[in-house]
């Protein structure tokens, strides 16, 4: 059972979550289909790079720049072009310029008066520091996929998470966008779960694989959750 009274650490999943990683995705692409004359809609585009995405992360580590590329590689092959290699390194770095959700920032302000805040995140360090800049707040733990060699929906990076942060789960809330790669793995292990819909006012999963799980609570973005917990 949640016991909002227990809490200590919010653990944040970051790109769908903090950083709006469906336009980045999608604002990153679009130039590289245009450059090959391929037209795509929005979201047939999200819903592929979520498919060849997790096949990538499911086999043995490779870091986040290498799924970037194979993944582009992959939708290339899809859709009938081959992307340069300029092309390639355009888009492994175009984190860079992912841009937080407009009310990111004040709700980690707000919300690290009472809680310490932790990261929980299927990236490389190097590409989590472009999106740092963004992200008004210094996170007490950063837990990247590069660190643990190992990709959400994998347990491992939440027993990970837990064994750093040091407390017992019930004192640790993990809030994340995707069911797929957050709030089942979560779950599994006995942490509470908040699930950001970010999608709420859209169908389909984008660009994240379907999922089935409940979630302890629910909010549409990080506003309204941050107003229900300091207001408790």
């Amino acid at each position: 059972m949640l016991n909002l009274a227990d809490l200590r650490v919010l653990t944040f999943d970051c790109y769908g979550t903090l950083i709006d990683w469906e336009n980045g995705l999608w604002h990153s692409l679009l130039p590289i289909f245009a450059a090959h004359h391929t037209d795509i809609a929005p979201e047939e585009l999200l819903n592929r790079y979520g498919e060849f995405e997790a096949r990538h992360e499911a086999h043995d580590y490779i870091a986040y720049r290498d799924v970037l590329k194979n993944v582009l590689r992959d939708l290339g092959a899809r859709y009938g072009f081959v992307p340069t290699a300029q092309e390639l390194a355009q888009f492994a770095e175009s984190i860079k310029n992912w841009q937080p959700f407009p009310d990111t920032a004040a709700a980690l302000q707000r919300l690290q008066t009472r809680f310490k805040l932790a990261i929980i995140s299927n990236i490389d360090d190097e590409l989590f520091a472009y999106s740092a800049v963004h992200l008004p707040v210094k996170f007490d733990w950063l837990i990247t996929a590069q660190q643990l060699h190992s990709y959400k929906p994998s347990v491992n990076n939440f027993h990970q998470a837990i064994a750093r942060i040091g407390l017992p789960s019930s004192q640790i809330l993990h809030v994340a966008q995707s069911l797929y790669h957050d709030i089942v793995p979560a779950k599994a292990l006995g942490l509470a779960t908040v699930w950001i819909n970010r999608r709420h006012d859209k169908e389909g999963y984008g660009a994240t694989p379907a999922a089935s799980a409940t979630p302890d609570l629910s909010f549409p973005d990080l506003h309204s959750f941050a107003n229900f917990l300091l207001n408790l």
